[in-house]
Parts: structure tokens; C-alpha cells; sequence
């Protein structure tokens, strides 16, 4: 897919996401705005997927570290087709397979089952170590928060993979500065965050996490290499995409009410009229 029509997915995937959090009355609208064009760039370019084979042995796999931002991995997975998008309504209620956390066993598409912070990126690492064993050729992608790697488990899931030379892994950082409580940096500052990746011998590349060209040059370049881990660290906004939750810590676990998702929706319709 060209880069407008990558553009114009991470937009509908922004409304996909919205619409679940205010159908919800709960949920993590933020940090799933940040990585939209992310989901976009893997989910509809990149990724060896097929939502009629979801458990294809063969296919690449992704696992969404910081698994409380389930919106975006939702509305990416039904914007591909792997359930209807009408689905995303019954986000969070009591007998819908949409919970607040990926579910591997009930939702197609969803590859591991996570939440607690620092489980997705080691069972990652245990994924891509799988591929090498069994000598597949299938990638293993992963994005993580930045306050996410606060979390020591994080570390040690980053030396296993360089130790184990696991140039099929490929994990993304969303590093939009903000987390539950506050800046990063005042709640445990975690920079450099690209040299200290590099320091545990990972090959690292620096993004804007919104720009689709340089997602799909990262991801170009870090199929190139050879014997370490790829980290990309995703310079993005939290909120992005609807004027009132940009950079706003406020919004990292909140839902919007009915005028603001009235305000929300017809802001990013606005940005899709712009890419038509």
C-alpha cells in the first residue's frame, strides 16, 4: 500500500480506537493514538499475515508489549479483517472477546496474550528464539511504551536477545514521554533511551513515530541486519490525531464523554477528508 492509504488506515484506526474507549466508557485512548501509524505500517505493508489463516505456523508474529493499549491493536485487527469493526462496540463489556487486555485465545489475530508490563517483549524473544530453532523465516514485532520499560524485566528480556542474536526480532518503542503518572522523565527518566538499547547490543534506529516513510525505511533496514535485535524508537505524540488529547497525561486511561467524541470523531474525519 502507498504511503496516503497507510496514512489514511492509521487515521481509521485512530477512529476504530476512539469509538471502542467511548463504547467502553473505559480504556487507554493515548498511547493507542501514538502508535497508529505504526499498526498501520506493520499490519497493511509489512507483516506475512492472512486474517482467513490467523494461526498460520508460518506467518510473522506481533505482540503488543504495552497491552493495556488494546484500541489500537483492536481497530488495527478489525480494519484488516480479521473481526467486524461493529465488534469494537462491545469493547470491555462482560461477554464480549474484547477485553481490556489481549486475549490470545478468544481474539483472532492476537499472537500472545498480555498486560502485565514487560511480559509481551520477553515472549517475544522466546518467539523469535522458536523461529531460529525451527529455522522459519517468519519476523517477530513488538512495540512497548516508555514508561513500559521502566520495568526491569524489560532489560533483561533486551540482553537475551542480543545474547541470542535474534536479528528476526524487531520491537518499537513508543516514546511519546508521558505515562500514567506523569512525564517519563520525572517519574523515572529511562534516556537515552537509544543508547542504552545499543549499549545491551541491539541495532537501534530513531523515528518519528508518525511518519510512514521512515516506519517502512526502519523496518527495510532492520531486515538487513544481521546477528543483533532491531530497537526503534518511535518518537511520537500521546493523543495524536484529536487536538484535546495531544500531549495530554490526562488521557493516557481516561474516557472521552459524548461531546467529546462527537469532537474527537469528526477531527480525525476531518484528517481523512484531507488524505482522500
Amino acid at each position: 500500500m502507498d504511503n496516503a492509504g497507510l496514512a489514511r488506515v492509521a487515521y481509521k484506526i485512530r477512529k476504530n480506537a476512539v469509538t471502542a474507549v467511548y463504547s467502553a466508557a473505559s480504556g487507554h485512548p493515548g498511547g493507542s493514538l501514538s502508535i497508529a501509524d505504526i499498526m498501520s505500517v506493520l499490519y497493511f505493508d509489512e507483516m506475512n499475515i492472512d486474517p482467513k489463516n490467523p494461526k498460520n505456523p508460518d506467518r510473522d508474529r506481533f505482540v503488543l508489549s504495552k497491552g493495556h493499549c488494546t484500541p489500537a491493536l483492536y481497530g488495527t485487527l478489525a480494519e484488516r479483517g480479521f473481526f467486524p469493526v461493529e465488534d469494537l462496540k462491545t469493547f470491555r463489556q462482560i461477554d464480549s472477546i474484547l477485553q481490556g487486555h489481549p486475549d490470545m485465545k478468544h481474539i483472532p489475530g492476537v499472537d500472545m496474550s498480555t498486560g502485565s508490563l514487560g511480559l509481551g517483549i520477553s515472549a517475544a524473544c522466546g518467539m523469535a528464539l522458536a523461529g531460529k530453532i525451527d529455522k522459519k523465516d517468519y519476523r517477530v514485532y513488538s512495540v512497548l511504551g516508555d514508561g513500559e520499560i521502566e520495568e526491569g524485566q524489560v532489560w533483561e528480556a533486551a540482553m537475551y536477545a542480543a545474547h541470542y542474536k535474534l536479528d528476526n526480532l524487531c520491537a518499537f518503542i513508543d516514546s511519546n514521554g508521558l505515562q500514567i503518572d506523569g512525564p517519563t522523565k520525572d517519574v523515572m527518566n529511562s534516556d537515552p533511551i537509544d543508547e542504552k538499547f545499543k549499549a545491551f547490543g541491539w541495532n537501534v534506529i530513531v523515528i518519528d513515530a508518525h511518519d510512514i516513510q521512515a516506519i517502512k525505511d526502519a523496518l527495510a533496514k532492520a531486515k538487513t541486519v544481521k546477528g543483533q535485535p532491531t530497537a526503534i524508537v518511535a518518537k511520537s505524540v500521546k493523543g495524536k490525531g484529536v487536538s484535546f488529547m495531544e500531549n495530554n497525561v490526562s488521557w493516557h486511561g481516561s474516557a472521552p464523554n459524548q461531546e467529546q467524541y462527537e469532537q474527537a470523531i469528526s477531527e480525525l474525519d476531518a484528517k481523512l477528508a484531507e488524505l482522500a
